[in-house]
């Protein structure tokens, strides 16, 4: 008799490990954002506390969610063995080939930069510290890219889930470990959608899946620097994994504390059925925080996680017309997930608000839809004894599963023909606006197109995922999909309800409107969190299908096994073939190197002024956070990239008059010989992404970055 994740006799069985491997990441990451989060609040986000604090919550949050685990994988020591092993080979191949995207240009390097400050300071907001430069004075700016200056401080760009993460690694390695995490979690997210793949699919396809996810070029290079797409793609397929396994408890005798063997009919009836639905209450009450966390690593997870509530609601409304088991998970889910939001939204609202009104236009509308949703979820649930009548007789009607799965091959055929029937534009109205649309220009030219920086290529949305992961995937997934919603309408395959349906609204939204700069392989980010491993899961699913079908038709195992092979060269190749074109070449490296030779070549006691746009964009957060030493912008008319002298030699000497060091830094020499002696402090010569329109990403472009230094001599 098994009495949980082991073998009473044997040990670990193959099966339960791979479950517990691929259950552990999300429960882990939650426990560390509850704690982290709660730290950082009170401004405590130091190692000696946080540490303790998360590694107890996570100890507790995989005790409750993975003690006395139901039997939810079978796997053979080989099939787990194989997962483990592309796992590793992820973690290693991304540690070599990895990013050092220090220097604010984009996303990641401000995840980065943030991370920093909270390893080193423990609090937001980052205060100005104008005691260094004098006093205040009305030509010192503090904001910089990816940190706004908002109420008398500087509050980082983004939510802080990511950067609590990420700063774990620069406690235990500084920048050298802080740049370690990203294939930690690329390796973790491998083994989150490896167990999913085979609880729904099952375990002998897992190795394949694991293998076309982990070599397409989205994961791959959001695996190599501190993008925020991993963290979240673990909450939301580890939050699958929890809540099929909440499932699994409610069908065996596993309650969560303890194991209760199946007793025979009218034996402790109550007993038993207490021991299931309390191990399934606390599996769907981790999953509900964990969905719901997904909002403290990325805004856009409220967008995800809407199937989730409205899952929750319909498990409720199960409850209470039919009594169904299942029914009791929904409370449960909708209380865990309405927490793990709350303090997604709370960190939004507390530690990113300059983030959340720069992002109005499309939040506000997030948020009324959620809280539609909310509404019609609670009401569907209220009124459910009416609807349920009236919702039997609609799937009795014999064509309605038909019509269902046409509709879904249907909207994938729109987007297939959308470049033809529509040219998504954006005329600026905002000054990012003006911006992007500069830098659309600027990357046509580069591209040998025709400059219309209205242009978004949204419309090419479907063809960005034909790109990495093949013709053949797409196929499969959009068969699949149409397979299993028909089976749904036919009120089979329950199970399969959720992952479809946050799989299926997550990718139909991020296609219409995927809001992001359309250069790649930067804008495949977008597809990382649902898109790319829920079409690879649908795509495996729909090649057992083809396997199982060949079987049901009397052909041999010859031409099984020959459709299977054939299935997995039309998966595998294609990814491979897109991704080789970048995935030996790494970005931006030198720039740990540059930085700290930057940060060693400022004097004790420094405040540096940056006298340029371009590294007052660029370094401004860098020397504050990575080097420590006081750092401002000197205000400059708009139209100029550099201040007026007077200005600057101002502040100079209210520097010095505060018995500190004053130091300017620019891009160039030339801009700083009116103040002083030129050294150089930075000359970096990388490689940079290559910024593609309209075809798949196969190389990269050479970067520069210069930094020129002087003090100021006493007058």
């Amino acid at each position: 008799m098994r009495i949980g994740p082991w073998d009473s006799a044997r040990g670990p069985t193959a099966g339960r490990v791979l479950a517990v491997l691929s259950a552990v990441p999300a429960l882990v990451l939650a426990g560390w954002l509850l704690a982290g989060f709660t730290l950082l609040m009170l401004g405590w986000f130091r190692p000696l506390a946080a540490l303790p604090l998360g590694l107890l919550v996570a100890a507790l949050l995989c005790r409750y969610g993975l003690r006395r685990l139901p039997e939810t994988v079978e796997a053979t020591a080989g099939q787990t063995a194989a997962v483990v092993a592309v796992a590793l080979g992820s973690a290693v191949f991304n540690t070599v080939f990895g990013s050092e995207q220090l220097i604010v240009r984009r996303d990641p390097a401000t995840y980065a930069q943030y991370a920093v400050w909270l390893a080193e300071h423990g609090s937001l907001p980052i205060p100005y510290q104008e005691a260094a430069f004098g006093g205040p004075d009305p030509a010192l700016r503090f904001g910089s890219m990816g940190f706004y200056d908002f109420s008398g401080a500087v509050v980082p760009q983004f939510m802080p889930g990511p950067p609590m993460i990420q700063a774990l690694g620069h406690w235990l390695g500084g920048l050298g470990g802080l740049l370690l995490v990203p294939p930690l979690l690329g390796a973790l997210a491998v083994l989150v959608f490896s167990g999913l793949v085979a609880r729904f699919v099952g375990a002998r396809w897992a190795p394949l899946a694991a293998l076309v996810f982990a070599v397409s070029l989205p994961i791959l290079y959001t695996s190599r620097t501190t993008f925020s797409e991993i963290p979240s793609l673990i909450m939301l397929f580890g939050g699958l994994v929890l809540i099929h396994d909440a499932r699994a408890r409610l069908r065996s005798g596993v309650m969560g504390l303890g194991y209760l063997p199946p007793v025979p009919s009218g034996e402790r009836p109550g007993l038993v059925r207490a021991a299931q639905a309390y191990g399934a209450v606390a599996g769907a009450d981790l999953a509900g925080l964990v969905f719901g966390l997904a909002v403290l690593v990325r805004i856009d997870g409220l967008r995800d996680i809407l199937p989730v509530l409205a899952y929750a609601g319909l498990l409720i409304a199960m409850r209470r017309v039919g009594g169904r088991q299942e029914g009791r998970l929904g409370l449960p889910l909708l209380c865990g997930l309405a927490v793990g939001t709350g303090i997604g939204l709370a960190a939004a609202y507390f530690l990113s608000r300059p983030y959340l009104t720069y992002l109005g236009g499309s939040v506000r509308p997030l948020l009324a839809i959620c809280g539609a949703v909310l509404l019609l979820t609670l009401a569907a649930a209220a009124l459910a004894p009416v609807l349920a009548p009236l919702l039997r007789r609609a799937v009795r009607l014999r064509w309605l599963p038909e019509v269902a799965a046409g509709l879904v091959v249907l909207v994938v055929a729109v987007f297939v023909a959308r470049p033809w029937l529509q040219t998504v534009i954006r005329i600026p109205v905002t000054p990012e606006d003006a911006l992007n649309a500069a830098f659309i220009q600027r990357t046509q030219t580069d591209n040998g197109l025709a400059p219309d920086p209205t242009r978004l290529y949204y419309e090419e949305s479907l063809y960005w995922v034909i790109w990495y992961l093949g013709i053949p995937a797409v196929a499969l997934a959009t068969m699949a999909a149409a397979l299993l919603t028909r089976r749904l309408v036919r009120r089979r395959g329950f199970g399969w309800l959720l992952p479809l349906a946050v799989i299926g609204w997550t990718t139909f939204a991020t296609l219409l409107l995927p809001s992001i700069t359309p250069d790649h392989p930067w804008a495949s980010r977008r597809l990382v969190p649902v898109v790319i491993p829920g079409l690879v899961l649908l795509s495996v699913w729909g090649l057992r299908w083809v396997r199982d079908k060949a079987r049901r038709l009397g052909y041999g195992r010859a031409v099984q096994r020959g459709l299977v092979v054939t299935g997995v060269l039309l998966l595998l190749v294609p990814p491979v073939v897109t991704s080789a074109g970048v995935a030996f070449t790494p970005v931006e490296r030198g720039e740990r190197a540059a930085v700290e030779a930057m940060c060693a070549a400022l004097p004790a006691n420094a405040s540096a002024l940056i006298v340029e746009r371009v590294t007052g964009d660029r370094l401004t957060q860098v020397v504050r956070g990575t080097c420590g030493v006081p750092t401002a912008r000197v205000f400059y008319r708009e139209g100029m990239d550099i201040p007026i002298p007077a200005d600057v030699d101002r502040l100079v000497g209210h520097i010095r008059a505060a018995g500190r060091v004053p130091v300017l830094l620019a891009v160039r020499a030339d801009q700083l010989a009116p103040y002083g002696e030129p050294v150089q402090v930075m000359k970096l010569r990388a490689r940079q992404d290559e910024r593609s329109l309209v075809d798949p990403p196969n190389g990269t472009w050479s970067m520069a970055v210069d930094a020129w230094m002087t003090v100021p001599p006493a007058s």
